[in-house]
């Protein structure tokens, strides 16, 4: 479906929601199609506001809200952000007025991109808010507003060869969803996290050109889609994906030409709802697995459901027709209570959402997934910046800065100091509040020469959550006579 077009304008990157009036919101940008650069006039394009009664449109322009580029809306606490390159626009009301601000993002000492931009954002179940970068940094914010605060060393992409850019991240009621656009090669990719910071790639490829068909059969020959989002719905399931695609490469796209780009929406296979019964942790041991799978307006379990080809356990298990067979069903009202063999799941450790594929009565695709019981999904997450060293009459102290970015008070934690990797001291943490942060000081086991540059490494650890390990060269304070 053509979310927007016109002959007038070219159309990039937007998303929509579904506001308290019913309606649907979609926050786009768009330029001249005429103008004097073609394509590459988007450094002028402008943010405007589109309505409509049903979710695939057709949108109509309702108002411009500023320049800006790439749009990106989410809702916190303190109203909706349209994010755009270098800055962003706030409201209370969907409708506005907007007002323009832009963020302050804190580098903490990693390294980044000195142009930030195109990032994707999502809630995290305490408020905070997390977001990824376009070269793929997790930030963390604790309202999603002003304040963010970079916490990943490297990026999280996949470790395959592409050129990544404008990612998507989302959050339903069970995980995160990540997906990240190789621009070059054309294709993108899927992954998953239970905290919207560490994240696993799936296999295969989450699109690639040749993806949509109109109701009539007409296969539209798109050269590139890109800057994905997803209309979500009120359990975070995404119904739509949102496309801006083009139908030549951006260069070849000239003022006045047959060439242009434009909005488009694509319907998705929505997840069922799904909820493992288990009570104890899932293990390779397990004897059965229930699943409840609860009736929806439009899909009866007992009925819309091939029980044949039903799937579940890990999804490196049942994403090659592997996993547990189904045993047995039981009615639980308008629910259904799926009873599987535990044999073979796949489950381990790593594993936080199991997974549920299959077909339905009318050979559709069925899919689910489920939080994995004894697994925490909010917990604490330490991260330090590098020491700072001073010379006292004792030795050589090292003072650490560690701050909280999780969702929940930390317990007791280590920090250990290398240099080289050889320890150079150690000590404790004391439990931090989300967001809060402590000076450490530490006694260094050795001296290191004034004035010298040296690798230093810091690792965080506590027993059962994650640990960090930052390394940054560092230059030690001179000698007091100079």
């Amino acid at each position: 479906m053509n979310g927007i077009e016109d002959p007038k304008w070219s159309y990039w990157g937007g998303n929509a929601v579904v506001g308290e009036d019913g309606k649907y919101h979609l926050y786009v940008c768009r330029w001249p199609e005429n103008a004097e650069k073609g394509h590459f006039d988007y450094h002028n394009s402008v943010v405007i506001h589109a309505v409509a009664d049903h979710p695939l449109g057709p949108y109509e322009y309702q108002d411009t809200i500023g320049h800006g580029h790439n749009p990106t809306l989410y809702k916190t606490d303190k109203g909706y952000v349209i994010y755009c390159v270098g800055k962003f626009y706030y409201s209370k009301n969907l409708n506005g007025p907007w007002k323009h601000n832009a963020f302050d993002f804190h580098k903490r000492e990693r390294w980044c991109v000195q142009r930030r931009v195109n990032f994707t954002f999502a809630p995290r179940e305490d408020g905070s808010y997390t977001a990824i970068s376009r070269r793929g940094r997790a930030w963390v914010s604790p309202d999603g507003f002003k304040d963010w605060y970079l916490v990943s060393a490297e990026s999280v992409y996949p470790k395959v060869e592409g050129i990544f850019e404008d990612p998507l991240m989302w959050k339903d009621h069970v995980q995160y969803h990540l997906i990240a656009n190789d621009w070059k090669g054309r294709i993108a990719y899927y992954m998953r996290s239970k905290d919207g910071i560490h994240w696993v790639t799936e296999p295969g490829e989450a699109y690639a050109p040749g993806i949509d068909r109109y109701e009539d059969g007409t296969a539209p020959d798109w050269y590139k889609y890109e800057r994905i989002r997803v209309l979500q719905d009120d359990y975070g399931r995404a119904m739509q994906a949102h496309f801006a695609v083009i139908d030549s490469d951006k260069h070849s796209d000239l003022p006045n030409d047959r060439h242009s780009s434009k909005h488009i929406i694509i319907p998705l296979t929505v997840e069922r709802l799904i909820e493992v019964l288990n009570k104890q942790a899932i293990a390779a041991d397990t004897k059965e697995i229930r699943v409840r799978i609860k009736a929806e307006d439009g899909f009866d379990p007992h009925r819309d459901i091939n029980f044949d080809s039903l799937r579940f356990g890990s999804s490196q298990e049942v994403n090659f027709g592997r996993g547990n067979r189904l045993l047995s069903t039981q009615k639980a009202g308008r629910d259904l209570i799926l009873v599987f063999d535990g044999q073979g799941n796949g489950i381990t450790a790593e594993n936080f959402a199991g997974k549920l594929l299959g077909k339905t009565s009318q050979g559709k695709l069925l899919i689910g997934w489920a939080r994995l019981p004894g697994v925490s999904f909010s917990e604490p997450m330490l991260s330090s910046l590098s020491p700072k060293f001073e010379y006292t009459d004792e030795g050589l102290e090292a003072y650490v800065e560690v701050q909280n970015f999780g969702q929940t008070a930390s317990r007791e934690s280590s920090v250990t100091v290398l240099v080289d990797d050889e320890l150079l001291a150690s000590g404790s943490v004391r439990p931090l509040e989300p967001f809060e942060k402590s000076m450490v000081r530490l006694i260094c086991s050795q001296r290191l020469p004034r004035g010298s540059k040296q690798s230093v490494t810091v690792r965080l650890g506590s027993e059962g959550v994650p640990g960090e390990t930052f390394t940054k060269s560092v230059v030690l304070p001179g000698d007091k006579s100079k």
